[in-house]
């Protein structure tokens, strides 16, 4: 059965007050959970894989097979702004493919929900996430935004005149959800550069079918540099607290993205986020997520809080082995699965 996602969307109650309800919901949920559970919480999933040894670092991209694979940290935030941490959340990572949700949200913003869902559409692609054969199979019109063909073409929307124009609106809105001035792993950046020829390959054929409109190249560079972001874990919690939280940082009290369209992002999360895992992440836990290959996974309860984890050990799908572990049982802990509901 072929449905029109436009036609559902929202179509039930109006969008702020259906997303009203829901964190408020959830607020009064989080509200009951005091910060000293939440600590322990946090405490005991740092404690419990601190000494884990599987998974290896990301190797196809030179730079990110010299990190320091010891790196292990948790942060996690609530929507009045607590922060919660174990270990090392001050070492910074690139952020990698954690960036595609970013860029998504500021293209939501500036063009609006129905011009990702036409230009890439948001449906898993059944490929890996570099896959060519996927790009063919549907003309590039079946690429959700956190695969790289969609990704790009979506990097290639950020509105700006010049190339220096669309990389400071992309870096500048990273900043406003992590609630500070970031910059770009230069190293990464030219190492990631230095072995892209398969994403400039896929810009190709996406521009071929019309998916990006002009220059591929520079949209290919900017997803690069993108994903070259430098970001520690107390960054990456305020990012998901920012989604958690309604599109609102909740250190910074700046609303960075309407709130009607939180929900749109966090569905793709849902759907994509983990690579060839995401069904079975969805599965365990129902958070939206999203992992990067420099080691980062963000996830986000919907008014409960954000939550991420840096450990650059990956597994084969290319997620944090102790992040994914880590996550799990702080959102078990605390009752963070939004799917889990008390019967009255």
């Amino acid at each position: 059965m072929n449905i029109d996602p436009t036609s559902l969307r929202r179509r039930a109650t109006p969008p702020i007050v259906a997303l009203t309800m829901i964190f408020a919901t959830f607020g009064a949920l989080a509200a009951d959970t005091k910060p000293a559970t939440i600590k322990a919480a946090v405490a005991a999933a740092y404690e419990r894989y601190r000494g884990l040894q599987e998974g290896k670092n990301a190797d196809y991209i030179p730079a990110l097979a010299k990190v320091d694979p010891s790196i292990y940290g948790i942060a996690l935030v609530t929507p009045d702004g607590r922060l919660y941490t174990a270990g090392d959340v001050t070492t910074e990572v690139s952020i990698q493919s954690i960036s595609k949700v970013f860029t998504l949200a500021k293209v939501i913003e500036e063009r609006g929900a129905d011009a990702v869902l036409a230009n890439v559409g948001v449906d898993a692609t059944g490929q890996p996430f570099n896959s060519i054969v996927a790009i063919e199979q549907h003309k590039g019109t079946q690429m959700n935004p956190l695969v790289n063909p969609g990704a790009i073409a979506t990097t290639s929307m950020v509105r700006g005149a010049t190339y220096d124009e669309i990389w400071n609106s992309i870096l500048g809105y990273y900043g406003e959800f992590a609630g500070r001035s970031l910059s770009v792993d230069q190293d990464v950046y030219a190492s990631e550069a230095a072995t892209n020829q398969r994403n400039q390959a896929i810009a190709q054929l996406m521009y071929a079918y019309g998916h990006i409109k002009d220059n591929p190249a520079q949209a290919t560079d900017l997803y690069t540099k993108q994903c070259a972001v430098s970001v520690n874990a107390k960054d990456l919690a305020i990012m998901a607290g920012t989604l958690a939280n309604g599109g609102t940082n909740p250190v910074t009290k700046k609303r960075v993205m309407r709130p009607d369209d939180v929900p749109e992002v966090l569905a793709v999360m849902a759907t994509a986020g983990l690579y060839d895992d995401s069904g079975q992440w969805l599965y365990a836990t129902g958070l939206p997520a999203k992992s990067g290959v420099g080691g980062g996974l963000i996830a986000v309860s919907p008014g409960k809080f954000g939550i991420a984890v840096i450990s650059p050990p990956l597994d084969a799908a290319g997620n944090s082995v102790r992040a994914q572990k880590a996550i799990a049982d702080v959102s078990n802990a605390l009752g963070g699965n939004p799917y889990a509901a008390n019967p009255h």
